[in-house]
């Protein structure tokens, strides 16, 4: 039947794709670094270095994601392939819908991970800590931070990350005012690294009475999750530390001790907090952390040879230039200003669907030309 035909000629133009991204992913390496990293992991003394061990883990589940998906990508082409052809000898129309499916599913997964090829960046394979921050506007603007906060924690959950909150600080009637999540996955620092910078909300309030049009802002920042293996030097004397009570969502102590943590960084005037881990030691652990990855991203970022040498005014998002708009009036529309990617169901990217805002920012920045 003509239309099985097509179908598997559009199947089998994927197959030199197919094969080249084995070469892409560098699967030998991944198998042999697995190897050896899993014979580390069975030794008797793994355990005696916790840190070092969680790292070890880490890439092993990294590397095993990476073959396993690609084996997933290879077993879904030859089953699509026998189905069409079974269909096509059978003369069974009712199996088209299926196999048509089956075809655009393959394309789909067969671009995202040759996308993920596109992730060599020295940091691209870490956890990302991404800090969300409510513009001027009061309630509007803390109500439309928090539904950029849910819209990143659907995403990781989408993609099968796992996301753990480190601080979040209640807005006055809704919303927040600021939070600090983790996100832990396979180059979740690669993916979030592109959605860095001002989000811009156009929609008739809830919270106005008249129903009038707001323009609201909130930013978001991305920082890759260092480990103490990427050396930091942060000097005791140009650190405030502050402690207070944990309060908001995932609190361990609320109202009850002072074992939440703020550390600012006086040459830069960067600010950190945690509060949701289980002491302050921990909390103050974690703040570090965090402060230690803003620091090294900025250096990176900026090329500063010395964290003393980055300047506090560079560390800051510069409010008014936006990154992308979200319409939910007079149309529903969101556009990343800086690739032209655009989508029309405001609803599925607010409910964390913007691999496409994403993809298309990794194939610009490919090209050279991250900014459109």
């Amino acid at each position: 039947m003509l239309q099985y035909e097509e179908l598997k000629l559009a199947l089998e133009a994927l197959k030199p794709d197919t094969d080249d991204l084995a070469a892409a992913l560098n699967l030998e390496r991944c198998r042999r670094e697995l190897s050896e990293l899993e014979t580390k992991a069975a030794a008797a003394d793994f355990w005696d270095d916790m840190e070092a061990a969680q790292s070890v883990l880490q890439k092993i589940s990294g590397f095993k994601e990476t073959i396993s998906k690609y084996e997933r990508l290879v077993r879904a082409y030859n089953d699509a392939l026998t189905l069409i052809e079974l269909a096509d000898e059978e003369e069974d129309e009712s199996l088209f819908g299926e196999c048509a499916e089956a075809v655009e599913q393959i394309k789909k997964d067969l671009e995202n991970q040759r996308l993920s090829t596109l992730l060599r960046g020295e940091f691209d394979s870490k956890n990302a800590i991404l800090t969300f921050h409510a513009g001027a506007g009061g309630t509007e603007a803390q109500d439309w931070a928090e539904m950029l906060y849910r819209m990143y924690t659907r995403w990781a959950e989408r993609r099968g990350f796992s996301y753990k909150v480190l601080d979040y600080l209640d807005g006055d009637e809704a919303g927040i005012k600021s939070a600090s999540i983790l996100i832990t996955g396979l180059n979740a620092y690669g993916y979030l690294k592109s959605e860095a910078g001002v989000h811009r909300l156009v929609r008739v309030s809830p919270f106005d009475a008249s129903g009038r049009r707001h323009t609201s802002f909130a930013a978001v920042e991305v920082v890759p999750e260092i480990d103490d293996s990427i050396k930091v030097e942060i000097r005791p004397e140009d650190l405030k530390v502050d402690t207070f009570r944990s309060g908001g969502a995932g609190g361990q102590h609320v109202n009850k001790t002072e074992s939440a943590v703020r550390i600012t960084h006086i040459p830069t005037g960067i600010v950190v907090s945690c509060q949701n881990e289980r002491s302050q030691h921990q909390n103050r652990e974690t703040a570090m952390k965090m402060l230690k990855s803003k620091l090294l991203e900025i250096k990176e970022r900026e090329h500063y040879e010395k964290i003393e040498d980055i300047k506090g005014n560079q560390s800051q998002i510069a409010w008014g230039n936006q990154i992308r708009s979200y319409v939910f009036m007079p149309y529903t529309l969101v556009k990343d200003h800086r690739t032209g990617f655009e989508a029309g169901n405001i609803n599925a990217v607010m409910d964390g669907d913007i691999d496409g805002f994403i993809n298309a920012y990794l194939k610009a920045a490919a090209s050279g030309n991250p900014e459109g």
